[in-house]
């Protein structure tokens, strides 16, 4: 087994967080009456894509009644909808929806993870929660070899990263599609706000505005690097 599909299993039966897991099983118990002929995932929910990805995309945590019931990220609610639409768009993604962890979906080149692999009560992970989940990430960082692009979704996601790298917040700016250089040689960061209901509802984030993120990433993460381009001249 691959050592990245490896350290998936681990998070899957990973119990760091008490509170987040009781939670995750009370939701998967008393589930939302739309579902309620379905088994919950109910689990820690762990990260999913291509394994040889030059994009990686760190989401906040899964929603209770999403991917906390379907066991894939940004699967089965309306922000996972708006996201795999934008990928699909972007040709990040094989179909442009997402419904189950079993309906065939792939996606290339790109690689989803987040910064709680539990769903949290009210959708806030607490401090110490991410914290707890921050080695997994760091360790994805480590095996991911080919990204070369960051897209945070959300500035929990955003700052959650650059700890997670060590770098520190006051030199970065979070602003949505805005391109931070992290060093020679390292991903860029790409800011976005996250696909959250929330924003959607109130405008602060359009289907366009999040496919320009995508198309950032994408053009960050396949343009020639400039000695590449010298080669060809």
């Amino acid at each position: 087994m691959h050592e990245l599909e490896l350290l998936q299993q681990e998070i899957i039966g990973c119990s760091r967080c008490p509170r987040l897991r009781a939670h995750c099983s009370l939701v998967a118990e008393v589930k939302r009456r739309a579902y309620r002929e379905e088994n919950y995932w109910g689990r820690p929910v762990p990260s999913f894509g291509d394994p040889a990805a030059r994009v990686l995309i760190l989401g906040l945590a899964p929603g209770a009644h999403g991917a906390n019931r379907t066991g894939r990220m940004f699967t089965g609610d309306s922000s996972g909808d708006l996201l795999y639409r934008v990928l699909y768009n972007t040709g990040f993604a094989s179909q442009p929806s997402g419904r189950s962890a079993g309906d065939g979906l792939q996606l290339n080149g790109a690689y989803i993870t987040a910064s709680a692999h539990c769903a949290p009560p009210d959708n806030k992970p607490a401090r110490e929660e991410i914290l707890a989940c921050r080695s997994y990430l760091q360790r994805e960082l480590e095996l991911l070899t080919g990204v070369v692009a960051v897209v945070a979704l959300g500035r929990i996601a955003f700052d959650n990263y650059l700890a997670a790298t060590g770098e520190r917040k006051s030199r970065f700016v979070f602003a949505h599609n805005l391109v931070n250089e992290t060093g020679s040689g390292k991903p860029k960061l790409i800011a976005s706000f996250h696909p959250s209901q929330q924003n959607t509802s109130t405008g602060k984030l359009t289907e366009p505005m999040l496919e320009a993120v995508f198309i950032t990433a994408r053009r960050l993460a396949y343009s020639p690097a400039p000695d590449e381009i010298a080669r060809t001249q």
